[in-house]
């Protein structure tokens, strides 16, 4: 790459990661619905015709800056698990930390946390692309049950009869080395675990839960232990 070819490459970086900062401010202040590709123009000190060399439409911005989200969440999640504190032996405690991470994070970014988990967007249907960003946080947790599966440090719920076929189906589709049990529980607090947070973070919470962190604590460790993993001895 010559000279010109890289600090071409820098600015194209710089510009795109200004237009994505102001698009996030407009999420901010009037949400994804509202989020217009001239209004970023012209923030940025762009005509619009420039702005669309980077992205050809409203969906391809949302499309980058949901991505970005759930890679920031998945990170916060997979870093977790790298932080001082429990080993790698206490399953249960790392499912917490992990669990810890996310909420954080959707606390420090509530705008970017509604984008990935709030209300859809009228008129966009998300991409391909935003599959496995998406399922950052989840194969995290997975890995979690995975290890405590191999070190007998789970108990399998049991799996009503109706559910089972479901469930050898989920567990052929994104465990197939767990039991089908463990496919369904996980799916099961998954989806509670992304409850709590939005509850949190959508105010769901206000006059009901007032100390929230140990609340929060207590109810992602039942979560772990509703997954049927296992107190370290």
């Amino acid at each position: 790459m010559t000279s010109v070819q890289g600090a071409r490459a820098r600015a194209r970086i710089e510009i795109t990661a200004a237009i994505k900062d102001e698009a996030r401010r407009q999420l901010a202040a009037e949400g994804a619905a509202k989020l217009s590709l001239r209004a970023v123009a012209r923030e940025v000190g762009m005509v619009s015709s420039a702005l669309y060399r980077y992205f050809p439409s409203r969906d391809d911005l949302l499309t980058a800056l949901i991505v970005d989200a759930y890679d920031a969440v998945g990170t916060a999640a997979e870093q977790s698990l790298d932080a001082p504190g429990p080993g790698r032996a206490d399953h249960l405690a790392r499912w917490t930390a992990v669990c810890q991470a996310v909420r954080a994070w959707a606390l420090a970014h509530p705008h970017e946390y509604a984008l990935i988990y709030g209300s859809p967007v009228p008129g966009y249907s998300a991409p391909q692309d935003t599959i496995g960003p998406a399922s950052r946080v989840a194969l995290v947790l997975i890995g979690i049950v995975r290890d405590a599966y191999a070190a007998d440090g789970v108990a399998p719920p049991p799996v009503p009869e109706g559910l089972r076929p479901e469930a050898e189906r989920m567990a052929a589709d994104f465990a197939p080395d767990l039991p089908p049990a463990l496919a369904v529980a996980m799916v099961a607090v998954w989806s509670q675990l992304f409850g709590l947070v939005s509850f949190e973070v959508f105010g769901q919470f206000n006059r009901v839960v007032e100390d929230r962190e140990p609340f929060f604590t207590a109810a992602a460790g039942r979560l772990g232990r509703d997954v049927g993993l296992l107190p370290r001895p």
